[in-house]
């Protein structure tokens, strides 16, 4: 009996300049993708991140009021190891961020301010491989993002964007997936990654009270291990996976 082909990730579309993340929570993309980004500030590209939360329900031991702001800090913080600068929140509620019109308006808005080419987000389906439940808050930011990457071409979707002076941008050319159990592209993530864990450890509060593990060795066993498994399907090389929608 044969074993099963494995197959292999197709290298990510290299011809654009401009890229905006949006994902729920600080620490998304550090988990998710921040190889990449890193990579990709090397090569002289622009990406801005927009968070839906700023995280202010994920530390069970400090109350809202004060986990917001150590959270917005730390996000700000770890955008910049890894060559961003532009960090937004959106001020959804964590934990219960809804999908529905007003998030795909407050994303839409984002991509008309930003005008990216690649929209980047996090897994929008009910699960992790079939194997964890995702959070609800994942699967409404990831889906509304999907969703206003085409409402943000349309003047008649939203038309109070135009009052407010964001013109309609049609030009998004891909949404990227993180974290997708279906993915169809990669990146290197040689470049990206000892920064990649850097970024990731910045969001050490959250990280400490998620863990008991030393941080950096959590960290590092993470993000190591997962590139190692998607280079697998990458050439041998570490990797960060995507899964690519054209538009």
């Amino acid at each position: 009996m044969t074993e099963p082909m494995i197959t292999q990730l197709r290298p990510m579309p290299e011809d654009w300049q401009r890229a905006l993340a949006v994902v729920a929570h600080p620490d998304d993309l550090e988990y998710g993708c921040s190889a990449a980004v890193a990579a990709w500030t090397d090569q002289g590209r622009e990406i801005a991140y927009v968070l839906a939360s700023r995280g202010e329900a994920g530390i069970d031991t400090l109350e809202p009021a004060a986990c917001g702001p150590l959270r917005e800090r730390e996000q700000r913080a770890s955008a910049a190891v890894v060559g961003v600068s532009v960090v937004e929140f959106l001020n959804h509620k964590d934990g219960v961020i809804e999908y529905g019109t007003a998030l795909r308006r407050d994303i839409a808005a984002a991509i008309r301010r930003h005008r990216p080419e690649l929209v980047i987000t996090l897994n929008h389906r009910d699960t992790w491989g079939g194997v964890a439940w995702n959070t609800p808050d994942h699967v409404a930011v990831g889906r509304a993002t999907l969703d206003a990457a085409g409402d943000a071409g349309n003047r008649w979707i939203f038309p109070e964007l135009i009052e407010q002076g964001l013109e309609p941008w049609n030009g998004v050319r891909w949404v990227a997936v993180a974290g997708s159990s279906s993915p169809t592209h990669a990146v290197d993530a040689t470049p990206g990654l000892e920064r990649a864990v850097r970024s990731l450890l910045e969001h050490r509060s959250y990280i400490e009270a998620l863990t008991d593990k030393d941080p950096e060795t959590y960290v590092r066993d993470f993000l190591t291990g997962n590139a190692a498994a998607t280079g697998e399907r990458f050439g041998g090389r570490p990797a960060v996976s995507f899964e690519v929608f054209g538009r």
